[in-house]
């Protein structure tokens, strides 16, 4: 069916074509409210920014004075490698080369972290941590004229002593861990975390305590003589000497407060001193 357009249909029809278009063009169009909203909400993304820089900046800068006196990843690496050459045998289970170091400038924040395989998956993964609160907990307890070990806090920290639930104090933040084959892990962040068994050694340079190291990948016997071995090696011993707060084995030592328990396969400074007792268990026998 053929349909007859009027002038006069036309007309209106173009007159509505022309109105809807003017308002489509005016919803399309930014209002001057809209573009000032815009800019205002671009400076402040662009302020914030500038800010967080800033302070990335800041932070990073005073993290690198209180760690410029202390090993970096690089120079851990190497220590780690060499110290287990020192005085062998170093004992524990696979004689202090598959080793998690951390280090901690006097503030307690991560200055540096490595291990001493070039594939880190081939160091237990939950050293890491251990290693990270063994320096935290080194440096935390001591001073310029007391350098504490982790391993000579292990009998004030048990049950019936002292200091039983210290641990508690100072829990280990986990976000500050990196993965094997990744970056950051809390460096420049206090991660914290205490532990009371070796590997944990305070470090000084001009009779000064400036933070501490940890080790951890063995038994903690084990740990303990790498970390000796590896401050030795940097030249960061308390005044003391090497051996001021070495461990303390109820046997053959005489009976201390800082007493640590042997471990498996237990050396200390290259002689044998034994191994970590057996346990037993209540035990009951299958029925006939």
């Amino acid at each position: 069916m053929a349909v007859n357009w009027s002038s006069s249909s036309k007309g209106e029809i173009g007159m509505k074509t022309r109105t809807t278009n003017a308002r489509s063009s005016q919803l399309l169009t930014p209002t001057k409210g809209t573009t000032i909203m815009k800019r205002t909400l671009s400076i402040l993304i662009t302020a914030a920014a500038l800010a967080a820089t800033v302070a990335t900046t800041a932070n990073a800068q005073k993290v690198a004075v209180g760690c410029q006196n202390l090993p970096s990843e690089s120079q851990l690496r190497q220590l780690l490698v060499q110290a287990p050459e020192v005085n062998k045998p170093i004992g524990g289970l696979f004689q202090g080369t598959k080793m998690w170091a951390a280090v901690v400038n006097r503030d307690g924040a991560v200055c540096a972290f490595a291990t001493s395989t070039t594939d880190p998956a081939q160091v237990w993964p939950g050293s890491q941590a251990i290693a990270k609160a063994k320096a935290y907990t080194a440096n935390a307890f001591s001073l310029d004229d007391l350098a504490l070990s982790t391993a000579r806090l292990y009998t004030f920290t048990q049950p019936g002593h002292s200091l039983w639930s210290l641990g508690q104090s100072n829990l280990f933040n986990s976000e500050f861990l990196a993965p094997p084959s990744g970056q950051y892990g809390g460096q420049g962040q206090i991660a914290g975390g205490l532990i009371f068994f070796g590997g944990g050694v305070p470090l000084y340079r001009n009779g000064k305590i400036v933070g501490a190291l940890g080790i951890s990948g063995d038994t903690s016997c084990a740990d303990h003589e790498i970390a000796k071995r590896v401050r030795d090696i940097a030249n960061l011993n308390p005044p003391g000497g090497a051996l001021v707060d070495d461990i303390v084995y109820s046997g053959p030592d005489a009976p201390s407060v800082f007493a640590h328990p042997v471990c498996l396969n237990t050396f200390r400074n290259g002689t044998k001193i034994g191994n970590e007792a057996p346990a037993t268990y209540p035990f009951v026998p299958p029925a006939p």
